[in-house]
């Protein structure tokens, strides 16, 4: 058993570090992004054209929020190819199942992401925005310098979870052929009939990336408390 495990672990370390652990980084940059600029328009006041394009992200987080990830995944990766139109895509759109796994995950994180922080925004005292408007401030340097800082302190814990999440979803990334640790361990246990011990290994494994994301959310809870209780 020690054999196996001692020839097995670094292989599933390396494609943790290789694909794993970057799919969930880029995935996360991404959809982060997006949910920003979602909650953003969401929350926005404008009226008239901006309207329809309010409809749009709001359809959006309906579909991820509504749809499993799976689900998601296969059709980004073996729907696509078959989304043929005539003189525009005529062969479809074939992704690498790295990039397809990027795409999907990050627009799923970006859909709950983006309920989080438009929650997290709503939160802050509408007075806040009346003081910097007193003072000269546009609507947008209120919203970078007084509104950010205080939704992030609220925002943060369940982003982390988030990310701690979008970690061990990175495991379906293996129905798209991607080599992360999930299909790495599969293969090591069709090789050598150890489907119980490869499992369990792998499991361990992403228990203790996800500790390890675990202090560090809380180290970063505790430095952000303390940085806007000096400010």
């Amino acid at each position: 058993m020690w054999e196996i495990i001692t020839t097995s672990l670094p292989q599933l370390l390396a494609a943790g570090f290789k694909y794993t652990i970057p799919l969930a980084l880029i995935s996360f940059f991404f959809g982060l992004i997006i949910a920003l600029v979602t909650a953003l328009i969401r929350l926005s006041h404008q009226r008239g054209p901006f309207i329809i394009l309010k409809w749009f992200v709001q359809f959006y987080v309906w579909l991820f929020r509504s749809t499993p990830l799976l689900v998601q995944l296969f059709i980004v990766f073996f729907g696509l190819p078959y989304l043929r139109i005539r003189g525009i895509l005529p062969h479809g759109i074939k992704l690498e199942p790295f990039t397809a796994g990027i795409i999907t995950f990050s627009l799923n994180t970006g859909a709950y992401a983006s309920e989080t922080i438009r929650a997290a925004i709503s939160s802050v005292d509408h007075g806040q925005w009346e003081a910097g408007a007193a003072i000269g401030m546009t609507r947008l340097q209120i919203l970078w310098r007084i509104i950010i800082p205080q939704a992030l302190r609220v925002a943060l814990p369940p982003l982390s979870n988030s990310f701690i999440s979008l970690v061990k979803d990175t495991s379906l990334a293996t129905s798209i052929t991607i080599m992360e640790m999930f299909e790495v361990s599969q293969q090591i246990a069709a090789a050598n009939y150890q489907p119980l011990l490869m499992y369990t290994l792998v499991a361990l494994i992403y228990a203790v990336f996800t500790t390890v994301l675990s202090v560090l959310q809380h180290y970063l809870e505790k430095r952000l408390g303390s940085q806007l209780e000096i400010s």
